[in-house]
């Protein structure tokens, strides 16, 4: 029995300590391998981080690429575009509480710059942040979208006429919450504006405490069904569910653009653009290249040749692709995607582009937005 005992050949657990020396040996090896690599590949490269928002990102991402191999092409020195996506105003408030560093930020809309500036001078600095001059890099109004059949049948041009349908008819309303949406801002801007019967850029703190206007706010509001994050939604839904689903919602033109010939097609009606003809505003994703103490000057030349790279016409014309007009003024507008058949008008120059809101102004929509708001959703 000793003997056959013996004879057996022990089954080890766990491999020679050799063995494990070598694997180590190996997995020491590829890590070492690794973080060279990654040093070695940042040599040379410059990166400058630019904040932007989500409604251009596809543009940005096809084209940014591009200008980078053009700017070693043009200068010999390789520099990286970190693109850093979120919601508008999400970004002035990463911004403002130091989670990012940008040197260039292009919110949706230049109604936020100036909010921007009111909240950078509360926090303690005497300058601006975001300089008065900037640049448009594309263009998208703000519409009232709707099915043909009841926006003929009730003659909606204006938010004017929304209120008097309001006092008279029901129907389905909705447009992004403005806490969480530039889309949303911007349509219950135009809200307050008719109701005071003024530019945007005149309403003033006391228009937005003035019980007549809250009460006509109100009253449109009380026909919301939904408040979303986003106006691409609205789209979708009114496409995928049909007029009962909702009546007219206020979103981006390139939203109407994407949805239009889809809902006709499912509910033999399409969805159509209405440029209100008291003015609009436009979504013109300023590229503003920020006076703040992180940035240096070199940064701020980089940033100036990939805006001007932005609006150089190949890339206006990719950006239509996209929905977006172009704010180059020298680029044709591509007539094969702004036209009546997909829901939207190629000529739009009597349609009144109206100025933002004043910093202050804005702050105080944000802060009784909780009280016109349809308080049942």
């Amino acid at each position: 029995m000793k003997g056959e005992r013996k004879g057996k050949r022990r089954i080890r657990l766990f491999p020679k300590r050799g063995y494990i020396l070598f694997l180590v040996g190996i997995l020491v090896g590829f890590l070492i391998f690794a973080l060279i690599s990654a040093i070695f590949e940042g040599v040379g490269v410059r990166a400058i981080e630019f904040l932007y928002t989500s409604e251009k990102q596809s543009w940005l991402e096809e084209v940014t690429p591009i200008f980078e191999h053009w700017y070693f092409t043009e200068y010999g020195e390789r520099i990286s575009i970190k693109l850093t996506v979120t919601g508008t105003h999400d970004s002035v408030v990463q911004i403002l509480w130091g989670n990012v560093k940008p040197v260039a930020w292009s919110p949706a809309s230049s109604i936020w710059i100036p909010y921007l500036n009111l909240m950078w001078e509360k926090l303690g600095n005497q300058e601006k942040i975001a300089p008065d001059i900037w640049n448009r890099t594309v263009l998208s109004p703000l519409v009232i979208a709707g099915w043909r059949s009841l926006i003929e049948e009730h003659s909606i041009a204006s938010f004017d006429d929304l209120f008097d349908l309001a006092r008279i008819h029901d129907f389905k309303y909705g447009h992004p919450d403005p806490r969480d949406s530039n889309g949303g801002t911007m349509a219950v801007a135009l809200e307050f504006a008719e109701a005071a019967q003024k530019l945007p850029e005149n309403l003033t703190i006391d228009d937005f405490k003035d019980e007549s206007i809250l009460e006509l706010v109100s009253l449109l509001e009380s026909k919301a069904v939904y408040y979303g994050r986003s106006t691409g939604f609205f789209g979708r839904w009114a496409a995928e569910n049909g007029p009962s689903s909702i009546s007219f919602f206020s979103v981006y033109e390139n939203v109407v653009l994407d949805n239009s010939l889809k809902a006709e097609k499912k509910w033999g009606q399409a969805l159509v653009a209405i440029y209100p003809e008291n003015g609009t505003l436009f979504t013109d994703h300023p590229f503003v290249i920020l006076d703040a103490p992180w940035v240096e000057s070199w940064q701020k030349e980089v940033a100036q040749q990939y805006l001007s790279f932005l609006l150089r016409n190949d890339n206006q014309l990719k950006a239509q692709q996209y929905g977006f007009r172009p704010a180059n003024p020298n680029v044709f507008l591509n007539t094969t995607i702004f036209n009546e058949s997909n829901g939207v008008r190629a000529n739009i120059t009597d349609v009144q582009r109206l100025n933002p809101l004043e910093g202050e102004a804005l702050e105080a929509l944000f802060t009784v937005w909780i009280k016109v708001k349809n308080q049942g959703i």
